[in-house]
């Protein structure tokens, strides 16, 4: 690039600068390595529910046993979805990722030589409070190392790899399970996140952490230069981040000023049953299947397998449609359809073409919805406070994925049949569209008063 669209008079625009760029290697390698660590991340977050009846055996108890385990981790999750995205507007993007992984693989590796559920509750807790912050974070990440006109669909493609570590997790139950035992999942979930360390040191520090957090930092014109050696950078520029107005010096809690506040509510209201509802079926569905319908947890986990590339697709066509139409209305659609094929699984019986088929929308609508709102999140937020403002969207996620699961381990207790419980999983993906055609409302109202 010969030129910067944003160097005028001494000033820099970094966000012109980014936005400016073609698709090259270093795009590509960034996409790359945040796939990868948020692949790994996906596997880690839901292996444990795949196995959960493996483990529950292998540990002395009843699959019912497992809500102690279930419940911890979505508490750790909980309070790392709040805790560690703050702490990545403050310190950087790479190394609380860098932090991450580290402690999620060590404590991973640990819970191998788990000997009761209570031991292997407390070192998922603990896990949770690591491998939830990576979403928000690597969304960050992505979204402010991509220029405009790809970004939505370069988050689409991570969190497709997200979602490949839950397929590659399913391929774990179904191929391994039976010749390694229960522990070949936590052995995975330690040795991938250590292994992925180094990667981070091939990929930039967040361009728009950096401008923001201190514009006079030597660090930006060094990570320029480093992307484009044509950039006309003379020395003492004033770096800046576009033309939007400053963000209040709140820190994350500016999301609850009167800019965002309406926002973040209707965001968070729709997290909490989004990533409840993921939680539940998550850890709870090859329970009930196996203990309401019959069907082996192997069978179940190639199932998963296959419905994952309805979730792979509907990930890339939201990423895809957002650019081009009405976002809300899409979301919405998204998970009016979702509910839809949840009460289904509960009627066809397991492994006939119906259920696969059903089972391929589900995952189509559940995994593209939450990539609308995931994207709503990631574009909503200044860089300021982008990382926190994914993060405690998915924090509130992570208390609905407390509830969720406590009663998920009710209706396994009461012994409620499979067509009631997968009828009632399908409420609220109804109350989440309501929430997002309320969000969209809102916000075409903001833009008529403002005139645009």
């Amino acid at each position: 690039m010969a030129s910067n669209p944003g160097a005028v008079s001494g000033r820099f625009d970094v966000a012109a600068f980014i936005d400016a760029r073609s698709i090259g290697w270093r795009e590509i390698l960034m996409l790359v390595v945040c796939s990868l660590v948020l692949f790994i991340d996906g596997f880690d977050m839901y292996f444990l529910g795949k196995i959960a009846p493996a483990v529950a055996e292998g540990l002395g108890g009843r699959p019912v046993d497992m809500t102690e385990v279930f419940t911890l981790q979505q508490i750790g999750m909980a309070v790392g979805a709040f805790l560690m995205p703050p702490l990545a507007d403050r310190l950087g993007r790479k190394p609380v990722l860098g932090l991450c992984l580290l402690m999620f693989g060590v404590l991973s590796l640990c819970s191998v030589f788990a000997t009761s559920l209570t031991m292997l509750a407390w070192l998922r807790g603990v896990s949770g409070v690591f491998f939830s912050a990576m979403l928000p974070i690597g969304l960050a990440l992505i979204a402010e190392m991509t220029p405009r006109h790809r970004r939505a669909s370069f988050i689409a493609i991570v969190l497709v790899c997200f979602s490949g570590g839950n397929f590659a997790s399913g391929a774990m139950t179904a191929w391994l399970l039976d010749i390694y035992g229960w522990q070949i999942g936590f052995w995975l979930g330690g040795i991938l996140p250590l292994a992925a360390l180094p990667l981070l040191l091939l990929v930039p520090e967040s361009l728009a952490f950096r401008t923001t957090r201190d514009p006079a930092d030597p660090r930006i014109a060094r990570t320029i230069l480093s992307l484009d050696p044509s950039a006309p950078l003379r020395g003492g520029e004033s770096f800046h981040m576009g033309d939007a107005p400053p963000v209040e010096k709140a820190g994350p809690f500016a999301m609850f000023g009167p800019r965002y506040l309406l926002q973040t509510m209707i965001l968070w209201a729709a997290c909490f049953l989004a990533l409840g509802n993921i939680a539940l079926l998550a850890n709870w569905m090859a329970t009930y299947f196996q203990e309401l319908g019959g069907v082996p947890i192997q069978d179940f986990a190639k199932y998963l397998m296959i419905g994952y590339f309805g979730g792979a697709v509907g990930t890339l066509a939201m990423g895809w449609l957002m650019d081009r139409i009405d976002p809300y209305r899409l979301i919405a659609g998204f998970f009016l359809v979702n509910a839809l094929a949840l009460a289904l699984l509960g009627f066809f019986p397991a492994g006939t073409l119906l259920f696969l088929l059903t089972m391929i929308v589900w995952n189509f609508c559940q995994v593209g919805g939450q990539t609308g709102i995931n994207t709503l999140a990631t574009l909503g937020y200044p860089p300021e406070m982008r990382s926190s403002g994914i993060g405690w969207a998915g924090g509130a996620g992570r208390l609905g994925g407390i509830a969720f699961p406590l009663a998920g381990g009710l209706a396994l207790s009461a012994m409620l049949s499979l067509k009631t419980i997968m009828l009632l999983t399908a409420i609220p993906a109804v109350a989440i569209a309501g929430l997002i055609l309320l969000q969209g409302a809102a916000v075409k109202r903001a833009e008529a008063a403002a005139g645009r």
